[in-house]
């Protein structure tokens, strides 16, 4: 296990890291991402947010998503990806990232951020993880990570 990391005291504006740590995503009992080249975006009173080289993840198990993207105020826009698994298993809108960055955000080009409700399993050294709470939020929690999360109800003002 890390050293424990409080999200309260990640920064504001949004911190990106290289993360060396071990990073899985299963859907159908199958990896669809495996990489310990991750990115982490650290954000106050946000669980960090893992970003996956395009290359570490298997060709075919993305799909640009139908809809409009979402604007961040610091990343810029991102696009959404439907993740398809095995037998055409198709989970809508549950991966994002942002392909045209704003400036001081680019090392996100070329990476994808998975949602880890969204998915049977996601894994950071092993360790499963429980996902941010809410339904927009992708905040990968860990037992190193400590709360209180943004993203239940009531604290969307936060």
């Amino acid at each position: 296990m890390s050293r424990p990391e409080s999200v309260w005291d990640y920064p504001r504006p949004p911190k990106v890291e290289r993360s060396g740590r071990h990073i899985r995503v299963l859907l159908g009992g199958v990896v669809l991402a495996d990489t310990t080249c991750s990115l982490r975006v650290l954000e106050t009173s946000h669980p960090p947010v893992y970003y996956i080289p395009l290359a570490d993840i298997i060709p075919g198990a993305l799909e640009p998503s139908g809809g409009r993207g979402s604007l961040c105020e610091w990343k810029g826009t991102a696009i959404y990806y439907d993740v398809v698994g095995p037998e055409g298993r198709r989970i809508e809108r549950s991966a994002w990232g942002y392909p045209k960055p704003t400036p001081g955000y680019e090392q996100l080009i070329d990476t994808v951020a998975f949602y880890p409700g969204s998915m049977d399993e996601c894994t950071v050294d092993g360790e499963r993880v429980s996902a941010q709470a809410g339904d927009f939020y992708g905040g990968w929690i860990t037992r190193d990570i400590l709360g209180p999360f943004k993203g239940s109800p009531g604290t969307l003002r936060w």
